[in-house]
């Protein structure tokens, strides 16, 4: 799936097995026909226990335009392991005008502030490998708010 979704990093094999073992609850697939078509994979950070790090977001081209991406970021988010999040956050690059998109219209649904900051510099971090990632953090959130139904 992520092979399919450019820009996304690829992964081993290895790495997205253990996210689908050792983080579970973290983790979405969406199918459609049988096929897989869109893939969120997260975790909750150690170092900020009550926010959810959404790692990667791949929406297939059949899968596009169904808000699909919300509604598995949605599905992650009202499940049990998640019940105490009050903060959703990632990391995206400056021309990744898809998912500045995505985020920033959770934020408008869930009627809570987003707030843009550098997170990993592309000199300082990639030696000018890769552009800046920038960190979107979404919250305070509310139970209600991330609990009620997208469409």
């Amino acid at each position: 799936m992520i092979s399919r979704c450019p820009p996304l990093d690829r992964n081993s094999a290895y790495c997205n097995l253990i996210q689908c073992t050792h983080f579970a609850d973290q983790c979405v697939v969406a199918e459609i026909g049988g096929r897989i078509v869109g893939w969120v994979s997260g975790h909750r950070p150690a170092s900020d226990p009550r926010a959810f790090f959404v790692w990667q977001v791949a929406v297939a081209t059949e899968g596009r335009g169904k808000r699909l991406a919300k509604r598995m970021i949605q599905s992650l988010l009202t499940r049990s392991a998640q019940h105490d999040v009050t903060h959703l956050i990632t990391t995206i690059t400056d021309d990744n005008a898809a998912s500045w998109a995505l985020f920033r219209g959770l934020a408008r649904d869930w009627d809570a502030p987003i707030e843009r900051t550098v997170c990993f510099e592309r000199e300082a971090h990639f030696a000018g490998a890769y552009p800046t990632e920038y960190q979107a953090r979404i919250g305070p959130l509310t139970y209600s708010k991330i609990h009620q139904p997208q469409g």
